[in-house]
């Protein structure tokens, strides 16, 4: 029954979103109150630990937006400061040069996938996405055949690379190396973004023609002269800020004792929120003052690019809501005890019980850690098992097919003005590409060590 209930709510909001043409925001928020009456929520919560379904709404939106909210936000200043300046466009054209036109996809992954190492999925694509608009902008080639590739290497090392925090956790209750998943994961994670970036974004593009959307478009400057441009290093340096100071977070869990000033002082800077806000501040002098921008001109631009966020953050938001009742509803627990009573090999159980669970309640976190936690005594029991490739196997079954239920999808919608069949052509068909890429590999490289 509750599998039935997933079900109809999917086909419920395509259909309201498709057919009645509702805004996807009320959409969702309608289906959520949908879901959580048919699975017999209570309509007020009785004590806290049997949250009502408003209650659940809020909970999902809120915890949902807490974090996007400010990364969104500083990240489209940052974008819009690389825009303004030139910057985004400096670096456009430097990759061009040295790729060449028919080749700047397989650039915007293999940046993304180093990018993307020790930074959140949502920020590393708020970093990125200005230079996606640029090139599509400069040389005419579509939307999709450039985007798919930078989602492709920034969502791979998210879901398989430590130190993204569900892998890390992971590595935790697997007991796991740390290096040697770090190892096995870069081995596995780059053929598999290079299968379902560059060489599907590049077919899908084919059949797929989008133009940067129009409402974005108007924040992009027009091009300037070469002679105006920042300098290339100025620029790639301003959007290695975050990345540098999220990775000395990491660097210092390994080699600073922990509760030190140093650690606290490292893990503070290397905050997403904190990174961020350093690097748009950064960027306000690097990309602005410095070169000859006034203070007015630098607050006109920073205020006139967050109104185009509002409606991205508000159909975010509600997909996080309707996440949120999925889980509290018990959904992904029924999935979960449904798996454990099977009898397949650690490796292919981790993968299949996350990729259930995040078909079913749309986080790619929820579903790894659930996954993680139901197969880590079964593993245990069984000897010889690879803990460090079962990290990946679960990674990987958290990856797979994207779609209504998951916030991140409506962010890929919204930033690349596409359609829901589009989406699902393009998200959603290079997110499951990726998960079913990465267990082959995955297996073949449980047969070789």
């Amino acid at each position: 029954m509750l599998l039935f209930i997933v079900f109809a709510a999917i086909v419920a909001l395509l259909l309201l979103i498709t057919v009645a043409k509702l805004n996807p925001f009320v959409a969702l928020i309608i289906t959520a109150v949908g879901v959580g009456l048919a699975t017999g929520m209570p309509l007020i919560a009785p004590d806290p630990t049997h949250p009502g379904i408003i209650d659940s709404i809020k909970a999902g939106m809120g915890n949902t937006l807490g974090f996007l909210a400010i990364v969104l936000g500083l990240g489209t200043m940052l974008g819009k400061m690389m825009a303004e300046s030139g910057g985004a466009e400096r670096i456009a054209q430097t990759l061009i040069k040295r790729f060449g036109e028919k080749n700047v996809h397989w650039a915007m992954m293999v940046v993304a996938f180093i990018v993307g190492i020790p930074v959140f999925f949502q920020v590393g694509f708020v970093l990125l996405v200005p230079l996606v608009f640029t090139i599509a902008r400069q040389t005419g080639v579509s939307l999709v055949k450039i985007g798919v590739p930078l989602v492709a290497g920034l969502s791979v090392v998210h879901g398989l690379v430590p130190p993204h925090p569900a892998a890390m956790a992971a590595v935790g209750i697997f007991k796991a190396n740390v290096g040697k998943t770090i190892i096995y994961s870069l081995i596995v994670g780059l053929p598999t973004a290079i299968i379902a970036g560059p060489l599907y974004g590049a077919w899908i593009g084919k059949r797929i023609h989008k133009t940067v959307p129009k409402e974005l478009a108007d924040q992009m400057a027009a091009p300037k002269d070469l002679k105006e441009l920042p300098g290339f290093f100025n620029t790639v340096f301003t959007i290695l800020v975050p990345v540098i100071l999220m990775l000395s977070s990491s660097v210092s869990e390994l080699v600073m004792e922990k509760g030190s000033f140093g650690y606290k002082a490292f893990h503070f800077v290397g905050d997403p929120v904190v990174a961020l806000l350093i690097a748009t501040v950064y960027s306000f002098f690097s990309l602005g003052f410095f070169r000859g921008m006034s203070r007015e001109t630098v607050l006109k631009f920073t205020n006139d690019c967050l109104a185009p966020t509002a409606s991205i953050l508000l159909v975010i938001g509600g997909g996080g809501a309707f996440n949120k009742v999925l889980l509290d509803s018990g959904i992904g627990t029924y999935i979960a005890e449904l798996a454990k009573a099977s009898h397949m090999s650690p490796i292919l159980l981790g993968w299949g019980i996350a990729a259930m669970i995040r078909i079913a309640t749309g986080s790619a976190t929820v579903s790894m850690m659930t996954a993680a936690g139901i197969v880590a005594p079964i593993a245990a029991a069984i000897p010889g098992t690879n803990v460090e490739l079962l990290v990946l196997a679960t990674g990987a079954g958290s990856l797979i097919l994207s779609h209504v239920n998951d916030s991140g999808f409506w962010m890929i919608k919204e930033y690349f003005g596409m359609t829901v069949k589009e989406t699902l052509m393009t998200w959603t068909a290079l997110e499951t590409i990726l998960s079913v890429a990465a267990l082959c590999f995955i297996l073949i490289l449980n047969v070789i060590v």
